[in-house]
């Protein structure tokens, strides 16, 4: 990585400041994040939270979508989730369809005590995974008036059901839990937590695209970090295990503030925002303030950092119309 990014994947912009900050959730873990200001901006301001995607530290996408929001004369905030990058938490590497859905809430908690930011205007972006947990964050805290979703996983789903709903069977589960529970036995006995590994490299030959799509990001110059876990040995093997019973998205039809989910047409992980979308508006008698922005020709992680493809001004447009 050229030195010069102090280890983030993009450089600083020379109309923003970054500092470090700390913060805490509910459940007294201390996370860590990058507040991105405007330097020339009247106050108070607007604020967006900042996270994702799974697997990613602050110092990747979430950063680089703070960065461009500042420039846009937001107060935004990029953060670490709990137990993994910076933040605390022990034991690291695991993820929580609870825990991180929290940290979101964290974050509104921490911007809406700073005197230069506008308490009632208060938004927050999910990448990836960090996307579903954003929109679960949204059907809970009516703190949040606005919420953008990018490239947007549903990880309980995709966990419990496989790509594509491929192992959505009772038996498919039950192989999985017998899996991840003899893994939890072996690592006690160890007294160590087995990784996952990250994305797989060296990259087979015949790997699919949406491996390559990753591999194209996590582990070339363009988004590796050294915190990051896709970048390197992956979550914990039994991080998966609460995915598989807690769904995420089952009041999202009572999601009364505004959303904007975006997503790539090309992207193998379309599905989980279309159907998402469709679940959101269906008997939600708050349709007007919801929208679904499929770009044309892109992929996955092309909405990771691709600024020349990420719909920046529909993002402005629609923070500057809901956070008001």
């Amino acid at each position: 990585m050229d030195a010069k990014y102090d280890g983030y994947t993009f450089p600083l912009r020379d109309t923003v400041t970054r500092e470090k900050v700390r913060f805490h959730n509910r459940y007294g873990i201390e996370l860590v994040g990058d507040l991105y200001l405007p330097r020339q901006a009247h106050t108070p301001l607007a604020a967006v939270a900042v996270a994702g995607p799974f697997g990613a530290v602050k110092e990747q996408c979430a950063g680089l979508y703070a960065q461009e929001l500042a420039n846009l004369g937001f107060a935004a905030l990029a953060f670490d989730p709990s137990f993994i990058g910076e933040s605390g938490g022990e034991v690291r590497n695991v993820a929580s369809p609870d825990i991180n859905t929290e940290d979101f809430s964290a974050a509104v908690d921490f911007l809406s005590t700073r005197d230069f930011i506008d308490e009632a205007r208060i938004g927050i972006l999910g990448i990836c995974g960090w996307g579903g947990m954003a929109l679960n964050a949204a059907a809970m805290d009516t703190r949040i008036k606005a919420t953008v979703t990018s490239t947007m996983y549903d990880m309980t789903r995709v966990t419990a059901c496989g790509y594509f709903d491929a192992a959505d069977t009772p038996q498919a589960r039950y192989e999985a839990k017998q899996a991840f529970n003899a893994q939890r036995t072996a690592d006690y006995k160890a007294g160590t937590y087995a990784r996952a590994g990250g994305v797989v490299d060296p990259l087979p030959e015949d790997a699919p695209f949406f491996v390559k799509d990753y591999y194209d990001y996590y582990k070339t110059q363009r988004g590796y970090a050294p915190r990051s876990l896709n970048s390197n040995d992956g979550w914990n093997v039994t991080s998966s295990l609460s995915f598989l019973n807690i769904p995420i998205l089952q009041y999202s039809h009572e999601i009364r503030s505004a959303v904007l989910m975006i997503h790539g047409e090309k992207a193998h992980s379309c599905y989980f925002s279309r159907d998402a979308y469709a679940n959101m508006v269906k008997d939600n008698p708050d349709t007007h303030n919801k929208e679904l922005l499929i770009i044309p020709g892109a992929v996955h992680t092309d909405l990771y950092d691709r600024t020349d493809i990420i719909p920046f001004h529909k993002i402005q447009q629609f923070f500057q119309t809901y956070l008001k």
